[in-house]
Formats: C-alpha cells, structure tokens, sequence
C-alpha cells in the first residue's frame, strides 16, 4: 500500500517476492502499446488471437473483426481479453508478439521493475514469466500517467461497435471484472477506489492492483 502524495509506504508484505502475475501482465502490456502505438490504428483480428488457453477470459473476437487499437486497449483492460491481448501485441510488435514482449521487458527494466519477466503480453501461466508486488505498482504507477488508462480502468463495462469479417456492422459490451466496480465488493468507508486491474489463474491465484 503505498501514499503517492506523502511518497511512502504505508504498508508492505514479501514485495520482492517472484510471483506469477496473471493478468496484471496487461498493466505492461498497456503501458508499451501507449507508449509506442498509434490509438487510431485500424487492426483486423487474425489467428494469433487464439492463442491461448480455449477456457480463459476473452473479448469474444473473431478473424476477420477491425477495430482500433484503443478499442483492443478498452476490451483488454475492462474484460481482461486475452485475445485482444494478442491482436494488440502483434501490431504493436510491428506483426510479432515476440518483439513486443521484448518491448515488456525493457521498459520493466525501465521503470526498475528488476524482479520481473514476461514470454507473453496476456498473463497465462508459462514458465520464466513473473512479477512482485513493487514490480505491478511501478507499472501501475507508470500507466496511470496516461489519461485513456485511467478512463478504462475506471469503467463498469464498455460498448465497442466495430465491422466483421464481412466488412458488415458489430458489437459488443464488456464488462469489467472489478468487483469493486460491480458492487460486489464493498470498500471500506475512508477509501476511495478509482479502479484497477484483476488477474486469476490456478498458479498466480486471485490478483488484484488498486488505484
């Protein structure tokens, strides 16, 4: 728990300690397409988008769907889409989601994050890929400098109207997993909370970063 205002650490438990982040990962993975994508760009959905486990979280794209990349950043983000993860490193990784992992990784080093490695830019469990605490709050610290960030993670749900593979009219609404948002979790009453990111999975367990 950390004071922003006062720069001090109100409270804090094994913070160095490797972790496997789950979807915290897409902390990073909005922060290096902010920094370096073009919110504008038109991206079409193709088969790397499901790559990835048949069972987890997505935005329910399809090949062939175009969206902009700030519409890809909104269904990452709020439904913790992992296929929009993908479509979102492969086009800001100029067409390879390897690139833009390593796009991850040094600005991790950037920011000090020192404890922390990523193989992917959605969060599912893989072997070499880890954070700690402290590591998430300089990447949450970082990412909510960016005034879109804060507007996504402050969301109940998102509606995105976007074309298919047919060129023909589709949407959707996300929803986020915050359940501080939802009003399934209650806050205590001296706290504000603007909102954040969730990550789950059977190794990382339930995760969650506040602002």
């Amino acid at each position: 728990l950390f004071d922003l205002t006062a720069e001090d650490v109100v409270y804090a438990k094994n913070i160095f300690e490797q972790r496997s982040p789950a979807s915290l990962t897409k902390i990073m993975t909005a922060l290096v397409a902010l920094r370096y994508g073009n919110l504008d760009d038109m991206v079409t959905v193709d088969d790397s988008a499901f790559d990835i486990e048949e069972t987890s979280s997505v935005c329910e794209l399809h090949t062939g769907d175009r969206l902009t990349l700030k519409q890809l950043l909104y269904g990452m983000l709020i439904a913790s889409g992992n296929d929009a993860a993908q479509m979102i490193a492969k086009h800001v990784g100029g067409g390879s989601i390897d690139r833009f992992v390593e796009m991850m990784n040094q600005t991790a080093l950037e920011l000090g994050a020192t404890h922390t490695h990523f193989v992917n830019a959605h969060g599912l469990t893989a072997s070499d890929h880890y954070t700690c605490a402290y590591d998430v709050y300089l990447m949450l610290n970082a990412a909510m400098k960016y005034d879109l960030f804060m507007d996504i993670i402050q969301r109940e749900n998102y509606y995105a109207e976007y074309t298919d593979a047919d060129g023909d009219p589709y949407a959707m609404t996300w929803e986020t997993s915050d359940h501080y948002l939802t009003g399934e979790a209650s806050k205590p009453s001296n706290v504000v909370i603007y909102g954040g990111k969730t990550g789950t999975t059977d190794d990382a367990g339930a995760c969650l970063a506040l602002i």
